[in-house]
């Protein structure tokens, strides 16, 4: 099988793989490929917090042969190639399909050519068999059929999935440019996030950073909030072992501190508690819309008092790229996160995710560590930083002491 993901986040999915059984777990291009049964099948779609979607390819074959024996065409050969998988397997000539193409070749240029030319293969698989071809269905078709040519290497697959794993189903409500659920979590466990502190999100738009550490500091999987998932209308899909994996709750956990959101604006806090509430973790996640500037120390949060003698864990999602009308609201917003960071939060660690690397030295702070990550087209920093009780140098001084 191979899951799906976003850039940066291979080694922490593989990480999630590993922890669900699966064997030979391979990182991959935004992907890690992986084997296991149907059951790790199940738990890959309800379990995984990074990846987009879990393939199951059914056919695989090299586009340009080295010997160049092929007489066939690219467009034909690939023809052939999905043709020859037997679909019996995992259809019928009434099921309805939809295929999605991700071509990175210099044979074939259009994925919407390679669409037409599996969906004839698949077509004419079934007329010849049964007479009949079954229909394209681009909206909740009953079988997703993915097609990746990266490399010349073609691979088939079918998409376990459905809809994107990053859509959980909590959010109701959303403000400008929200972070991808997948990113923000990949994000958590990037940090070290399990639960065990205080969490601080100063900026938290809709909600999802908030809910997402939520969800990982209980162990609850993200999937239990979908309708439902592509391999639900497989032909060999198993409802009993599916209803005991999804109403299986014995690995959630305990959390016995405090999750907090603020934003400055009363939209985007109105936005968050809906969310909040959707996901059912209200219980661990207080918001209160405060500005940035207004914020106290994390053991006198805006929401409440901090629980335990751990620092928070902060974590940011400011605004950046087109979102900032101008370098000089650029240089306030993220001079006044610094000032923020380094009175506020003083024996914290923070993570700041942005596009915008004249932004992120307005800061005034240097990272102990940087990450690149993608969110959306974006190539974004994730740097870490340190904040330090007192002095930087005597915090050294220190710490050569011990």
């Amino acid at each position: 099988m191979l899951a799906k993901t976003f850039k940066g986040l291979e080694q922490v999915l593989a990480q999630e793989l590993i922890e669900l059984g699966a064997n030979d777990v391979q990182i991959e291009r935004r992907a890690v490929s992986f084997k296991g049964d149907k059951a790790l099948l199940y738990r890959a779609n309800l379990c995984l917090r990074t990846a987009s979607r879990v393939l199951v390819p059914v056919a695989q074959g090299q586009l340009k042969l080295k010997n160049g024996t092929s007489k066939l065409k690219p467009e034909d050969w690939l023809y052939e190639l999905v043709k020859a998988v037997n679909w019996s397997l995992y259809m019928t000539e009434n099921t309805t399909f939809a295929i999605d193409a991700t071509v990175y070749s210099e044979t074939f240029r259009n994925s919407r050519f390679v669409t037409y030319r599996v969906k004839d293969a698949v077509a004419d698989y079934w007329q010849e068999r049964a007479g009949k071809r079954p229909n394209v269905k681009v909206t909740d078709p009953e079988l997703y059929i993915n097609v990746h040519i990266g490399a010349e290497r073609v691979t088939v697959s079918l998409d376990s999935s459905g809809e994107s794993l990053h859509k959980r189903g909590y959010r109701v409500a959303n403000t400008e440019a929200p972070i991808n659920e997948a990113l923000a979590a990949g994000m958590l466990l990037l940090a070290g996030w399990k639960g065990q502190s205080d969490f601080y999100d100063p900026m938290c738009g809709s909600g999802t950073i908030p809910i997402e550490a939520a969800l990982i500091a209980r162990n609850i999987a993200p999937g239990v909030f979908r309708q439902s998932f592509a391999f639900e209308k497989w032909l060999d899909f198993d409802a009993e072992l599916w209803s005991e994996i999804y109403n299986d709750d014995s690995h959630e956990r305990e959390f016995h501190h405090k999750i907090y959101g603020s934003d400055a604006s009363f939209y985007a806090i109105r936005q968050a508690t809906k969310n909040v509430k959707s996901a059912g973790v209200q219980r661990d996640v207080e918001l209160k819309q405060i500005r940035l500037e207004e914020i106290k120390s994390p053991y006198s949060l805006p929401c409440g008092e901090g629980k335990g003698e751990v620092s928070p864990l902060v974590m940011l999602n400011p605004p950046y790229g087109e979102r900032l009308a101008s370098y000089k609201d650029m240089e306030l917003l993220y001079g006044k996160i610094g000032t923020a960071l380094k009175h506020q939060f003083a024996g914290s660690t923070a993570w700041i995710i942005s596009s915008n690397d004249a932004a992120m030295k307005c800061i005034g702070l240097k990272p102990s560590k940087k990450l690149h990550l993608l969110n959306g087209e974006l190539d974004c920093q994730f740097n870490r930083y340190d904040l330090f009780a007192g002095k930087r140098n005597e915090q050294h001084a220190h710490s050569l002491k011990r």
